[in-house]
C-alpha cells in the first residue's frame, strides 16, 4: 500500500496564506509528515491486504482493510474536522506507517468521510455505524470492535461508545474534544470575546454573514496588537480564557516557565494561523447547523476564570509589563454585553454530542501537553465527568510531551493501542498502563521506523516523550449528566 500520513487542510481557501509547516499543524489528524519521505516505511506484501470501498445511503463513502492473516479484531477509525469544500475521502487510520504496523499484526481497518464536512457529528455517529455494518456483511462479525479516532474523531469516538454501548469494546480517543460540543464552542466564545472588547471592536461574535472577511477583520487586529507590549498583553489574556499553551511547534523545546515573551508568542502562532478561523469564520456553519447560536458567556465571571487558567501567571507578567491595569480590563469584560445562546441551538450542540461519562468498555485517552486547538484541558473534562458516573475505573488517560495538535510519533500510537490491547486481553490495565518510562520504554522497543516524525520534508527521529501529566480544570465545564445541564 501506499504510505503517507493524513492529512487534512481545514481552511483549503487561505492554505497559500499559510507556512507549509503551520497549515499540517492545523490540520494533523496524527503524526504530521508528507508521503515522500516514508517511502522506506515497511508496508504490507502485495496482495495481503484486501481492501473495500464504497457508498453509504447518505453519500458517506467508506473503506476497509482487512489483511489475510486477520485476527478478529477491527479498529474503527473516525477522522477529524474538515471544511466546507476541502475533501472528504474515507479514512480508516490516522497515519499510513500506524496502519501498515496494525494490518501487518493481524487487525482490520475501517472507516467512513462521513456524508457532511464541518462539526459534522450529527452525521458521523451513524455513518460510522452503517461502516460497521458494510464490514459485517462483507467481511464479518468482529470478535473484538474497536473505537479509535483524532482530534473531532477523538469526540466521535467518544460518542459512539455512549450512544452505541453494546456496540463497541473499547475506546482510544486521540487529542479529543472531549469537554464535549457546548463546552469547547462556549470556551471559543469566551477567548473570542475579550479579544472584540479589548482589542477588535468590529469583529462579529455570532450571526457572522461574512465569515472570510470576519476572519481578515480578526487577523489584521491580532497582527497590529502583537506588534506592542499592551497588545501582546490582552493577547495573552484572550488566549488565557481558551489555556491556550504557549508551546506551538513540535519538536523544539518548550518555553520556560518564566519565559512570558515566549509564550505569548506561541500563542498568537497558536490563534491567528490555528484557532481564529474557528472562532471568527467556522462558527457561522456550527450556527447554521444548530439553527442559531449554540454558545453564551452570561453569567460568565471572567475574573474567576482567569484565576483558574493554566496561563494566569504569564498574563499578569505581561500586563505589569506593559503597563496595564489587569483589574481595569477584566472589569471592562464584565461590563461588556454578553452573548445569550439560543436553547435549541445548544440542544442541537448538547446532542452532538456531550458526555454523561457513561463508559462501560475500557477508554484510553491520549493527549498532547501542548495542543492548542483541543487543549489538554479536555481530558481533565471528560475524566471528572467519568468520575462522577463511577466509570473511573474503565478511564485512563496519557499524555505526552510535545507541541502541537495531534502531535503523535507512529510508535507512540502503536503503543498506546497495545496498552489497550492488553486491557482487553487481561481484563486489568496493568500497573504500567500510564507510567511514562514504561510506556516510552515499550515505543522505544518499536524500533526507529516508528519513532520519527516529519519535519519540513524530513523524517527526524523522534524518541516516546510520555510523560506524568496532571491537566488545569476546564474553564467551562458542560456535561450530560442527569440534571447537570
Amino acid at each position: 500500500m501506499t504510505l503517507r500520513w493524513s492529512v487534512i487542510v481545514f481552511w483549503s481557501r487561505r492554505f497559500s496564506r499559510l507556512s507549509f509547516v503551520v497549515a499540517l499543524l492545523a490540520a494533523c489528524l496524527g503524526p504530521i509528515g508528507l508521503g515522500p519521505a516514508l517511502a522506506s516505511a515497511p508496508a504490507q506484501a502485495a496482495g495481503a491486504t484486501r481492501t473495500l470501498t464504497g457508498t453509504l445511503a447518505d453519500g458517506a463513502t467508506y473503506k476497509i482493510e482487512v489483511p489475510a492473516n486477520w485476527n478478529g479484531t477491527l479498529f474503527l477509525y473516525s477522522h477529524g474536522y474538515v471544511a466546507l469544500g476541502s475533501p472528504n475521502p474515507a479514512q480508516d487510520v490516522g497515519d499510513a506507517v500506524t496502519g501498515g504496523w496494525l494490518l501487518g499484526h493481524g487487525y482490520a481497518l475501517a472507516g467512513s468521510s462521513y456524508a457532511t464536512t464541518g462539526w459534522a457529528i450529527q452525521q458521523a455517529l451513524p455513518d460510522q455505524i452503517g461502516t460497521l455494518g458494510v464490514f459485517k456483511k462483507l467481511v464479518g462479525h468482529p470478535s473484538t470492535t474497536i473505537a479509535w479516532g483524532h482530534s473531532l474523531g477523538g469526540i466521535i469516538t467518544a460518542g459512539l461508545i455512549q450512544r452505541y454501548p453494546d456496540t463497541f469494546d473499547a475506546g482510544l480517543p486521540m487529542c479529543g474534544v472531549l469537554s464535549g460540543g457546548v463546552a469547547t464552542w462556549n470556551t471559543t466564545l469566551d477567548s473570542a470575546f475579550a479579544f472584540k472588547t479589548l482589542l477588535a471592536p468590529s469583529v462579529v461574535l455570532n450571526g457572522i454573514t461574512d465569515p472570510s472577511g470576519n476572519l481578515n477583520v480578526a487577523e489584521a487586529a491580532a497582527a497590529a496588537a502583537q506588534k506592542t507590549p499592551q497588545g501582546q498583553a490582552r493577547l495573552a489574556l484572550s488566549a488565557a480564557l481558551a489555556d491556550t499553551p504557549g508551546w506551538f511547534t513540535p519538536l523544539s523545546p518548550e518555553p520556560a516557565s518564566t519565559d512570558f515573551a515566549g509564550q505569548e508568542a506561541n500563542q498568537y502562532l497558536w490563534d491567528s494561523q490555528v484557532d481564529f478561523p474557528f472562532a471568527f469564520e467556522l462558527r457561522a456553519d456550527l450556527e447554521a447547523r444548530a439553527g442559531g447560536n449554540p454558545s453564551w458567556n452570561t453569567g460568565v465571571n471572567y475574573v474567576s476564570d482567569l484565576a483558574r487558567s493554566a496561563d494566569a501567571t504569564e498574563v499578569r507578567a505581561l500586563y505589569h509589563a506593559a503597563g496595564l491595569n489587569l483589574g481595569a480590563d477584566l472589569k471592562t469584560l464584565d461590563n461588556a454585553t454578553r452573548i445569550k445562546a439560543d436553547p435549541a441551538a445548544v440542544r442541537y450542540l448538547a446532542d452532538n454530542i456531550t458526555f454523561d461519562g457513561q463508559l462501560n468498555v475500557p477508554v484510553l485517552a491520549m493527549h498532547t501537553t501542548g495542543d492548542g486547538l483541543v487543549v489538554p484541558e479536555n481530558e481533565q473534562a471528560y475524566g471528572i465527568v467519568v468520575d462522577k458516573a463511577g466509570d473511573a475505573r474503565l478511564l485512563r488517560q496519557v499524555f505526552v510531551h510535545r507541541a502541537g495538535h495531534c502531535a503523535f510519533t507512529p510508535a507512540e500510537t502503536i503503543t498506546a493501542a497495545q496498552d489497550l490491547l492488553h486491557r482487553l486481553r487481561t481484563g486489568q490495565w496493568g500497573r504500567d498502563a500510564t507510567d511514562p518510562a514504561a510506556l516510552n520504554t515499550a515505543a522505544a522497543a518499536l524500533g526507529a521506523t516508528y519513532n520519527v516524525f516529519a519535519s519540513g520534508s524530513q523524517l527526524v527521529p523522534a524518541p516516546a516523550a510520555f510523560l506524568r501529566y496532571d491537566p488545569a480544570p476546564y474553564l467551562r465545564p458542560f456535561d450530560a449528566r442527569p440534571g447537570h445541564r
